[in-house]
């Protein structure tokens, strides 16, 4: 049975349990993971179906993989704010899932001749387009719907999001696995087929156990969908058609990539320069200072996940041209290092989160702004592993690609789950979703800026040299910054006002100690905060 409160909210008492949860989750938990799936899977080998099979160079390739996954963490805060305003996040995922599983099947229904741009480019980038927009309906609000199955003071919601955040890395793992496996072996068509099935799997979960959501995710306003709009059409179906005009922008956005750039530049500069006017003007001097350090935060994520994003483009050509990949005799897909990642968080999560409770109890967990030093430096850390690994000449031994995915994912651990921890804990009540909005901005600016990186380690010429140069700077760079954010720390933490930040309400996220993904949490987080005890 669920456990009722006085607070309201979440699933009734009645509602069926397995292991002490709602149904409901575990259908979020299989719907999630078969969206990862696909997602990470299709991730494994975008760049390589640009470059063997569109015979893109490499600059060209990099350039649309920065745009396409920049545009993926941007359309979630669009798809949050229409969900939450309009649409319910329970239709905004369904919506998105039918987007999302048209575009990974349109890749596999139209593949051209090896070679063959034209039409099929564009085909190709169309289908794009509609996992963009999919994405942003669904990613930014089915944690959302976890959050929702419980009251506000139910204590099972941390673990609620410690299995749902296992449904993220059980896709995440699999997805490249198979789908890389598919598309590098059997044929491009069947790897990103794989990947459509699995979203459309995950979709079939989704409508046949929707029940067991009960009334949760509804739209907000009861019948306000079926209002007619300006243009004649009911408010949701004009919502849909929206979606198809979003569809265009992102097929222009993506072919367009400089255009990506732009975007980011103007959006972040009106979104900073607005949250800094709001904090001078309406703040009181304590939560202003917060929305300071909560700010800080935010612009060191760019750098970050500009360095880690290399995963699906340079460091993916590099492990498929420049890495020992045989185990005996038999060469692994090149695409299978991209589920190294996932194994790492599965198994070094519990680690990490054991790790700063001890900590904590003793008094010397470190603080967020110090967290994210010690992310930086690990990152930059984890191409001094492969420089290190990398012979004069041949092929580089696998073991130091793994362990540069180890020591990325202790960066992940140390920066992901606190970032979304930070915008909700620093943020007032009336800006908490414009902070996750911006941390999601940010997340974008940075894969958008990993795009650059990865251009500059390819062209005309370039081997794995070039690689590894490019590897050593950025290398240095973010170590550099890092031992710079160990020693801004206490400074930055004073900003944060610990010791009152409770007074109010606490400001946690629910389960974000579990969350290792950049856009794992939804950006409406008003029921997804912990009250105060």
């Amino acid at each position: 049975m669920a456990i009722t409160s006085a607070s309201g909210g979440g699933v009734p008492a009645h509602a069926r349990t397995l292991l002490g949860h709602p149904l409901g989750l575990f259908m979020l938990f299989f719907a999630e993971m078969w969206e990862r799936f696909s997602y990470y899977g299709m991730r494994a080998i975008l760049v390589f179906y640009l470059t063997k099979h569109f015979l893109f160079g490499e600059q060209p390739a990099f350039a649309v993989y920065g745009a396409y996954t920049a545009l993926i963490y941007v359309t979630p805060i669009i798809g949050g704010y229409i969900a939450d305003r309009y649409l319910g996040p329970r239709k905004a995922v369904l919506a998105g899932g039918v987007l999302i599983t048209i575009g990974h099947l349109m890749i596999a229904a139209f593949e051209a001749p090896i070679g063959v741009q034209g039409s099929a480019l564009n085909g190709f980038y169309l289908a794009l387009a509609f996992i963009i927009v999919g994405t942003g309906f669904l990613k930014a609000n089915i944690s959302v719907l976890v959050g929702k199955l419980y009251p506000r003071d139910d204590s099972r919601r941390d673990g609620a999001f410690s299995i749902f955040y296992m449904g993220i890395n059980t896709g995440a793992f699999i997805g490249p696995l198979l789908i890389g496996y598919l598309g590098e072996r059997m044929g491009w068509g069947w790897g990103f087929g794989a990947a459509g099935i699995g979203m459309a799997l995950g979709l079939i979960v989704f409508v046949m156990l929707r029940r067991e959501l009960y009334d949760v995710g509804e739209p907000p306003v009861v019948g306000g969908l079926s209002v007619k709009s300006p243009i004649g059409l009911s408010v949701e179906w004009t919502i849909y058609a929206g979606a198809l005009v979003g569809v265009a922008l992102s097929w222009w956005l993506v072919r367009s990539q400089g255009a990506v750039g732009l975007v980011l530049i103007v959006g972040s500069a009106l979104t900073v320069g607005y949250i800094l006017l709001t904090a001078f003007r309406a703040l009181p001097r304590v939560e202003r200072h917060r929305i300071f350090a909560a700010l800080f935060l935010v612009a060191l994520s760019p750098l970050f996940w500009a360095l880690f994003e290399q995963a699906g483009s340079s460091l993916n050509l590099y492990t498929d041209q420049s890495v020992d990949r045989t185990v005996f005799g038999w060469e692994m897909p090149a695409s299978w290092f991209q589920s190294v990642n996932s194994f790492f968080i599965i198994t070094l999560a519990p680690l990490f989160g054991l790790l700063w409770t001890a900590l904590g109890k003793r008094g010397l967990e470190p603080s967020a702004p110090f967290k994210f030093g010690i992310g930086l430096v690990l990152v930059g850390a984890g191409f001094f592993a492969l420089i290190l690994g990398a012979p004069a000449s041949g092929l580089t031994p696998a073991i130091f690609v793994i362990l540069l995915y180890m020591l990325h994912s202790m960066g992940e651990l140390c920066f992901s789950p606190i970032g979304l921890s930070s915008m909700t804990r620093l943020s007032v009540a009336s800006m908490t979703g414009l902070m996750m909005g911006t941390w999601f901005l940010a997340t974008a600016a940075g894969n958008f800026i990993a795009g650059l990186i990865a251009q500059a380690t390819g062209g005309e010429g370039a081997g794995p040299a070039q690689v590894l140069v490019v590897y050593g700077r950025i290398g240095w760079f973010s170590m550099g910054v890092g031992l710079v954010v160990l020693v801004l720390a206490p400074f930055v933490t004073r900003l944060m006002h610990l010791d009152t930040i409770g007074e109010d309400a606490e400001h946690a996220l629910a389960g974000e100690a579990a969350i290792g993904e950049p856009a794992a949490a939804g950006v409406d987080t008003r029921d997804e905060q912990r009250p105060r005890r």
